[in-house]
């Protein structure tokens, strides 16, 4: 029998599914991620990795897998992973895109509202017992109704994104590596290459993948280029922002606000600079955790697994290795 190795405890219906059909081995803890080195004894003898994002499946971890076949990434996005040492080892990578679209789609529109709203600042002065009289100005924020959303990266999130914000007549403007102008009229949005919608946007929405060459595509010179007034929302990766430049914006007034999902190091440290600023509000990376939609993943990453390990086509593959 095939044998694989899970990163983290699964639902017990999916861990007995895949029982059916593997040796399943697993690091049985929920919350915390699987040690570097148990992760490097236990990936020499197996056919499947079922993995996280939390785990750097790097060129150490698939030279010292002795058989290995498939890694099943439980998540869109695979910058965690090095496909190309993969590809080259004749190793198959699969992510679990689609299933969570419109859930990633509906948090990065919820912390747009959170962040024009001010919901977690006010939230937390409410429960402090800080609240005072009701004042004229008392924690105004910005109106959505009405304004103009920039999105950075137009896949299927991105449209997804589009369409709720049609229904707060925003204005949208996009910028993609590549025009997509069958979608400029079918979804009423506008191209704009990126210095041009960081200057017109009241919201920045980055919604694109992380790769060497996005890595502090939003630096101290775009900052500079936005809205006094404007809201940065990120639910991409976090190496997307400088956030050292992030910081100086929000905290000198270059720019009004920022809704963050997710971050440059994961965990985000508990003194991070970030986390002291009242206009910033910050989510631990919960994009898919709807219980629908993580159970999804799941089972197409299991998908992913069975197909593959019984000589079948994988259903969602990252690469196409010989």
């Amino acid at each position: 029998m095939r044998k694989i190795y899970v990163t983290r405890k699964l639902p017990e219906d999916i861990e007995s599914r895949l029982a059916e059909h593997f040796d399943v081995r697993s690091w049985d803890e929920e919350d915390t991620p699987v040690p570097r080195e148990t992760l490097l004894e236990e990936i020499k003898d197996v056919d499947g990795l079922f993995c996280m994002i939390t785990e750097k499946i790097d060129e150490e971890v698939l030279q010292a897998a002795k058989q290995l076949k498939l890694v099943a990434n439980m998540a869109v996005g695979h910058n965690n992973i090095d496909v190309e040492t993969a590809t080259a080892n004749g190793i198959t990578v699969t992510n679990t895109p689609d299933v969570l679209t419109e859930t990633t789609a509906d948090l990065a529109f919820a912390l747009l509202m959170a962040s024009a709203r001010r919901l977690v600042e006010t939230s937390d002065t409410l429960r402090k017992g800080e609240w005072g009289a009701w004042s004229p100005m008392q924690f105004t924020g910005q109106d959505v109704f009405g304004a103009t959303l920039g999105i950075v990266g137009l896949g299927r999130i991105g449209e997804a994104v589009v369409k709720r914000a049609k229904g707060f007549e925003m204005d949208v403007l996009y910028y993609s590596r590549t025009r997509k102008i069958d979608k400029e009229s079918q979804l009423d949005i506008a191209y704009a290459e990126l210095d041009r919608l960081l200057e017109k946007a009241d919201f920045v929405m980055l919604l694109l993948p992380y790769s060497s060459e996005s890595h502090h595509l939003i630096g101290e010179r775009e900052l500079a280029l936005m809205k006094e007034n404007a809201i940065l929302i990120n639910a991409s990766r976090g190496g997307i922002v400088d956030e050292n430049a992030l910081y100086d914006a929000l905290a000198n007034g270059g720019i009004w606000g920022a809704g963050l999902d997710v971050y440059e190091q994961e965990p985000v440290p508990a003194d991070h600079p970030l986390l002291t600023l009242s206009n910033v509000t910050p989510v631990p990376h919960i994009g898919s955790a709807s219980v629908k939609t993580r159970r999804a993943m799941a089972d197409l990453a299991a998908d992913n697994l069975i197909q593959v390990l019984n000589g079948k086509e994988a259903v969602t593959p990252v690469n196409l290795p010989k």
